[in-house]
């Protein structure tokens, strides 16, 4: 596999960058880069944004300069994403816009490529048709998380719809099931939420007073003696939020790997579940009129019988 060498450069921010994330940017940009390497030289200060240390969640504005430091990718054949996976994604789109498509993400598929992951959804649409070759993700789903997500097809639409996710005029609501009965009494949970690294370098959530608000409800859908269906409605958008926020609550999700119950996982394993039970169910742009919905999964009710 050939390596190629990129020099130090500068970008100078132009409209169709106005008001996105410094991340978010350079992963646009720098194609072939790794994920973690784009945070890794963020954090290193190795990028500079008008000559200053910058955060990866900056908001970018016209006219900044941003020094990219040297970097190395290797190249790919332009074949490496497979039949298989174009087939899956494109029969997971369930609108198809103008400006937007919305896709029933798999569970198992990463939003978009990084480390180790050859090509996310975003990658694998813009496969897809020429008229998806520019498309962006509005927002993210974890990898093992099902259902809703918004991909812009144009800049100036994708603008509008980071502008809504800044002002707070997006609704989310989840399905999830939890392992044990959920109690009556807790509709609402609003613990601040702090991301921290591990050893290995993955990001990881915890709830901890210096990290920030985090609010979700919950409502019961369905119980029995071992498990709880029910919607999630989050009103902040912190990583891996409801996750961390029914662990707490002492009722993980099932299937979860990373912040999970092993011997439940292990078990319901063992009755055929193959992913952790969260699901995308809805997702509303309030100012927009772009409302979706992704059918919830027939197992998440099964389960819980």
């Amino acid at each position: 596999m050939k390596e190629n060498y990129h020099p130090v450069s500068t970008y100078k921010v132009t409209a169709e960058y106005d008001g996105v994330r410094l991340d978010n940017c350079l992963i646009a940009k720098l194609k072939g880069l790794p994920r973690t390497k784009i945070y890794s030289i963020i954090r290193k200060g190795e990028v500079r944004v008008n000559k200053s240390r910058s955060q990866p969640s900056l908001r970018l504005r016209v006219g900044d300069i941003v020094r990219i430091p040297p970097y190395r990718t290797s190249s790919k054949s332009k074949g490496y994403i497979n039949n298989k996976d174009l087939d899956k994604i494109s029969e997971s789109i369930i609108s198809e816009e103008k400006e937007y498509l919305i896709v029933n993400k798999p569970a198992g598929y990463a939003s978009h490529g990084g480390s180790g992951i050859t090509g996310g959804v975003i990658e694998i649409i813009r496969e897809l048709k020429p008229n998806y070759k520019n498309a962006q993700l509005a927002h993210r789903i974890d990898k093992d998380t099902s259902g809703c997500l918004v991909i812009a097809l144009k800049k100036t639409f994708l603008r509008k719809l980071h502008e809504e996710i800044r002002n707070k005029n997006v609704d989310k609501v989840y399905d999830l099931i939890v392992c044990g009965q959920w109690p009556v009494g807790i509709s609402q949970i609003k613990e601040p939420i702090y991301i921290n690294r591990t050893a290995n370098g993955e990001r990881e959530a915890t709830i901890d007073s210096k990290g920030k608000e985090a609010l979700t409800s919950f409502s019961i859908v369905k119980k029995s003696s071992k498990y709880s269906l029910l919607k999630a409605s989050i009103y902040t958008g912190r990583m891996h939020q409801i996750r961390i926020h029914t662990k707490n609550a002492g009722f993980p999700i099932l299937g979860d790997v990373k912040y999970g119950d092993k011997e439940a996982n292990k078990l319901a394993r063992g009755n055929g579940l193959n992913r952790m039970m969260l699901h995308a169910y809805s997702i509303n742009f309030k100012n927009l009129g772009l409302k979706a919905m992704a059918k919830t999964p027939n197992s998440f009710f099964s389960f819980v019988d």
